[in-house]
């Protein structure tokens, strides 16, 4: 894993494809600072990542993993930078940081098995399910997941099944 202080992080690019020095905002996640609205904001960018985005998921899954409640905002931005690696238009994952992305995939299924027991609202299950998808290798479902809210799945259940005429709304009992 690609150390906080390694000078190289001034060198990789965020989600604008211009250098984005990650680590910095790391640490202060890693130190109990809310900064999930600037990674959120530089880590993509309309559908674009870059290395600083893949060298910062195995940190973001370590941080948090330490941490004793997670919300959305982990399982939902790795999702994201998973996602949008495969997309044409973004560079491949690099070789330096291949294996250490893989185990934190791998660790943050565990995470989200581990808190979907716990988790009631469903931004942060939705987020989950999306992340273990991906973490599984089920790119298309787990973007599906991950991806869309509660209006399009009700408006996918509608067309494809007559949801609303055919099933009860009531899903807790």
């Amino acid at each position: 894993m690609l150390p906080l202080n390694d000078p190289i992080w001034k060198n990789l690019k965020g989600g604008y494809g211009v250098p984005y020095d990650a680590s910095a905002p790391l640490a202060r996640l890693e130190r109990g600072d809310q900064v999930w609205e600037e990674l959120w904001q530089e880590l993509h960018h309309q559908g674009d990542v870059g290395d600083a985005s893949y060298a910062a998921v195995p940190h973001l899954v370590r941080i948090c993993g330490a941490l004793p409640d997670r919300d959305w905002n982990l399982y939902g931005l790795v999702s994201t930078i998973e996602v949008e690696r495969h997309r044409k238009s973004n560079p491949p994952l690099p070789e330096w940081v291949r294996a250490d992305y893989q185990m934190a995939l791998r660790d943050l299924l565990a995470l989200g098995l581990a808190d979907l027991p716990r988790v009631t609202d469903a931004s942060t299950v939705r987020s989950i399910l999306g992340a273990v998808a991906l973490a599984k290798g089920a790119l298309k479902l787990g973007a599906w997941i991950a991806f869309s809210d509660e209006s399009e799945i009700d408006e996918m259940l509608d067309e494809r099944q007559a949801w609303s005429e055919l099933y009860r709304q009531d899903t807790r009992s």
